[in-house]
């Protein structure tokens, strides 16, 4: 996995930059597309940017971008920007399933007490100590063969939005899938 984010996606979009500070420049809110990376992008002159629009970061001539201002600190996450934060990561963990399914198959202890699985909300141990089980036999395939193998298991998918979440909106001790 490369370091860099290539593409973000718009979160929101301040054409006034933000309300509270002094700087008048535009400024979008975005998230890496690899990483999930928060960043703030400065457009070029003259540029508008819609919602949810795939815009081009990487190394070389940017389109769209002028400049990458900098990581987004979660306190300035804006509400607009929270909201299509969810549809984000929904729509990541459905395109992206055999992802976030391998670490059901991957995941292991951090420590001797505490457990990768066991970081998901809603996942105990008894959770964690089935899925390892389970995985002895064959590697899961998808959510809906996680849910089929072990019973009363929470929602795996809406598990791995919730934690994706958590670790983008707070400082978590140990993140799972961002860096």
């Amino acid at each position: 996995m490369e370091d860099k984010e290539e593409y973000a996606i718009v979160l929101d979009y301040l054409p006034y930059g933000y309300p509270l500070e002094k700087k008048m420049i535009p400024i979008a809110q975005a998230i890496g597309l690899n990483n999930f990376t928060l960043l703030q992008l400065v457009p070029r002159r003259g540029v508008k940017l819609e919602l949810k629009e795939k815009v081009y970061i990487g190394k070389g001539k940017r389109d769209k971008i002028y400049y990458i201002l900098g990581r987004l600190p979660r306190e300035k996450l804006t509400e607009t920007a929270k909201l299509q934060l969810q549809e984000f990561i929904k729509e990541v963990v459905e395109k992206q399933e055999k992802r976030f399914v391998d670490f059901f198959n991957e995941a292991e202890a951090i420590n001797t007490r505490l457990h990768q699985l066991e970081l998901l909300p809603g996942f105990g141990k008894k959770h964690m100590m089935a899925i390892l089980e389970e995985r002895k036999k064959e590697p899961f395939k998808s959510f809906d063969d996680l849910k089929r193998r072990i019973p009363n298991l929470p929602d795996p998918k809406k598990a791995v939005e919730k934690r994706l979440l958590q670790e983008l909106e707070n400082i978590e001790r140990h993140n799972l899938f961002i860096k």
